[in-house]
């Protein structure tokens, strides 16, 4: 009986328990529980659906209805009068069962939430709170207490956290540390000093501008997407982390470089009012970007295909007197990008390629994706690797002289992404026949300046298939210079002609003799002055049987100079080639110099090639101060020293890029064609050089001297031989014969007192002396 009497009376308590109705001080507070119905959003039930709380309609809310709310929504309307919002959450703590507060646009200044610890969200953005006591909802998902009074909070048992938006604070510290979970912060507009995100490495969106932050390490938030740290006190910021980033605003700091180059998601760029110096945004993106107020910006590295908007902006600005803007930075598209790798070998003993066979150094590679073309060709090592973006490529390897060779495969095609990168794909070349050409370069090192040494730098090349040997000889003028030394030394020399003789010089291999020369100072005799030309003229045998012999001789004349612009064009043929040279290579020689502070890690030699007067098919580099490589898209050019680091004191500080290209055969007498180039030392503007401009002209034009004071020739008319006799002191070099349609018909280097002329036709034609005297010109007739 007694048991009975006590389960009874344990019903009759919890019955009035349940039934006991809580007291709300705030009456906006109870009216807006009282008017939540199925038709609002005020409340939620435990099943998930928008309900009535009074159940059973007495005006009054009680514990257990107060039991049944899941979520509540208490929130004023922005414009809602003071007296119609809530200013106390009092009866809050009987809600235990509750998981998502909204109580925004209020003014509440206390919130005790101890008893709710279902709670998983909490909206109570603007309001008067000056504290929050959340160490007892260590649910906590979702937290929003922005545009409040808070100064400090205290987030250490709310792990879970996803989402804080604590903006329009009074917050001076924010200590994060335990909440590794953070995917969103919206922190701005607080007098935060110091910021520490590094254990928040989920963070996805992030806001923390109008602060007072200097400082911002972002080094393990590579999920980041969206950033706004603007009206900081930012003076740098590391964000090549932060790969995924779509959106960033960093407006108003002092930021003085900022590299986005990582960002290949980047669609939105906001850096302006900073001290931006240089700015990199070559991520393979077109984004919007804004940089106006940044005075001091003197560089901007994006993708080719925005250097004109980049451009337009920076005329817009009023920066284009300071800012120059390309792609330079680096040599690899901007973005994704996937890259082939090879190299090419010669089978010099025609049982395949193997490890035993040599590279083919200098090789260039086209290559399309079907829409877009390009080239590139390799360096000195003959290995090759080319950076392209997804997409299917066919690389194929270009030679000079393709009759001469076999390529296996002839081209490859390669697939990315799904081909895993790098992609490797060798060629391997064999040769075709029988075919004997090498071809002989001078090179000046350095500008001829009387009285100094002047260095040259002889180039010789086997572009055959077989190996040679032979000799290469240079003549130069004795009088007017003296010889110093060669690497390697001398074979030989006769007077004004050196000559050097080599053995075994494989297909492909080139070479070089480095030779310095002692020029006449004017007191000396004969003395050399300003203004004077130097006659040299390099040569390579065997001759015979050489399938392009024109090649094979070289002439060159070089002006003495008392100073001269260290970074300058020189077309090595001079300021005329003849009729006959026209659809033949012409040389060209760009020389740089580092006159900086500091020294450059990178120059680029941009060079812009004439359609309508080059091929460019046809342009090959023939030498280099520093290891380079070379791009071609569409007609430009670029030569580039990738990490040369070229140094800024006066002895080293001197590079230089050599290469020859084919005329157009369409050129005629009178024609010029004209080239010259930009030369990038790092993040600078370019140093354009002059225009070496060469004219198509008769080579019977000028005369250096008054051959017959010197040389007679004879019998004129002549038959089959022509006898000539030296008067006075005359070193010969060459004799060039030329017809009346200014084309080279015969060649002799190092003539003896007569020459062969059985085998021309009966006309008129023309010698051309090349000798220590400088060059001139005589008429003969054959009969």
């Amino acid at each position: 009986m007694k048991k009975y009497y006590y389960t009874l009376l344990a019903f009759c308590f919890l019955s009035i328990i349940n039934a006991q109705i809580i007291n709300f001080p705030d009456a906006n507070f109870k009216a807006k529980l009282l008017a939540a119905d199925s038709n609002n959003y005020i409340a939620t039930n435990l099943a998930g659906n928008s309900f009535r709380i009074d159940d059973n309609n007495d005006g009054e809310i009680e514990i257990n209805e107060a039991l049944n709310i899941k979520e509540l929504d208490v929130s004023s309307n922005f414009y809602a009068s003071i007296l119609d919002r809530i200013h106390n959450l009092s009866g809050l703590e009987y809600f235990t069962n509750i998981e998502k507060i909204v109580c925004n646009n209020n003014l509440i200044s206390n919130l005790y939430l101890d008893n709710n610890l279902m709670l998983k969200s909490l909206n109570c953005h603007t309001n008067q709170l000056t504290s929050l006591n959340l160490v007892n909802n260590n649910l906590l998902t979702n937290l929003n207490f922005s545009t409040n009074l808070l100064t400090s909070i205290n987030l250490s048992n709310n792990t879970a956290l996803l989402t804080l938006e604590c903006f329009n604070n009074q917050l001076t510290t924010l200590n994060l540390a335990v909440n590794t979970s953070l995917m969103q912060l919206n922190c701005f507009l607080n007098a935060l000093t110091n910021l520490d995100v590094s254990n928040n490495t989920e963070l996805i969106f992030f806001h923390c501008n109008n602060n007072q932050l200097t400082n911002l390490n972002l080094i393990n938030n590579i999920a980041l997407k969206d950033l706004d740290c603007s009206s900081n006190l930012l003076t740098s910021l590391n964000l090549i982390h932060n790969t995924a980033l779509n959106y960033v605003d960093c407006t108003a700091n002092q930021l003085i470089t900022l590299d986005l180059n990582n960002s290949a998601e980047l669609d939105y760029l906001f850096c302006a009012q900073n001290q931006l110096v240089n700015l990199f945004i070559k991520n393979g993106k077109n984004e919007t970007v804004e940089f106006s107020s940044n005075p001091n910006l003197q560089y901007i590295c994006t993708d080719n295909a925005q250097i004109t908007d980049m451009q337009d902006k920076i005329n817009q600005y009023n920066y284009s007197a300071t800012c120059q803007v390309n792609t330079y930075c680096n040599f690899t598209p901007g973005g994704t990008f996937y890259k082939i790798n090879g190299a090419t070998k010669f089978d010099i003993n025609s049982n395949g390629c193997d490890i035993n066979d040599f590279y083919y150094p200098n090789l260039i590679y086209n290559i399309t994706n079907g829409t877009n073309n390009g080239s590139l060709i390799s360096n000195n090592s003959g290995n090759y690797s080319i950076p392209v973006q997804a997409g299917t490529h066919t690389i194929a390897p270009i030679l000079q002289n393709p009759t001469y060779f076999n390529v296996s495969p002839t081209s490859a095609t390669i697939t990315f992404p799904a081909t895993a990168s790098p992609a490797t794909q060798n060629f391997c070349i064999t040769p075709n026949g029988n075919h004997q050409d090498i071809e002989v370069v001078l090179i000046p090192l350095n500008p001829a300046r009387s009285g100094f040494d002047a260095n040259y730098k002889i180039v010789y090349k086997n572009k055959g298939n077989i190996t040679t040997s032979g000799n290469v000889s240079l003549f130069f003028s004795d009088a007017e210079t003296d010889f110093v030394s060669s690497i390697p030394a001398l074979t030989s020399q006769n007077g004004s002609s050196l000559y050097w003789d080599y053995l075994n010089l494989l297909p492909f291999e080139t070479r070089e003799i480095l030779i310095t020369l002692n020029l006449n100072s004017p007191q000396e005799t004969p003395a050399l002055n300003s203004g004077d030309r130097l006659y040299f003229e390099a040569s390579i045998t065997p001759i015979i049987d050489d399938e392009a012999s024109g090649d094979n001789v070289f002439e060159f004349q070089q002006t003495v100079v008392n100073s001269y612009d260290p970074n300058n064009k020189t077309c090595l043929q001079g300021n005329s080639i003849v009729p006959a040279k026209v659809g033949e290579f012409v040389h060209y020689m760009i020389r740089f110099e580092n006159t900086g502070t500091f020294p450059a890690q990178n120059v680029v030699v941009k060079d812009l090639i004439d359609l309508d007067k080059f091929e460019i098919a046809t342009l090959a580099p023939i030498s280099g101060s520093h290891e380079f490589i070379t791009r071609i898209d569409g007609n430009k050019v670029e030569f580039i020293f990738e990490n040369i680091n070229l140094p800024f004191d006066n002895a080293t500080n001197d590079g230089y890029i050599t290469f020859k290209i084919k005329t157009k055969s369409t050129l005629i007498l009178g024609n010029t064609f004209s080239n010259s180039a930009n030369i990038y030392f790092d993040y600078n503007f370019p140093i354009i050089t002059n225009t070496a401009t060469t004219t198509v002209a008769n080579p019977l034009a000028v005369n250096d001297f008054e051959l017959s004071n010197y040389v007679n020739f004879y019998p004129n008319p002549a038959k089959n031989i022509l006898n000539f006799d030296v008067k006075i002191n005359l070193q010969i070099s060459s004799i060039s014969i030329y017809n009346t349609l200014g084309q080279i018909v015969q060649v002799i280097t190092n003539p003896e007192n007569s020459i062969n002329i059985s085998d021309l036709k009966s006309g008129v034609y023309t010698l051309k002396i090349v000798s220590d005297k400088g060059i001139s010109n005589e008429k003969f007739i054959k009969e």
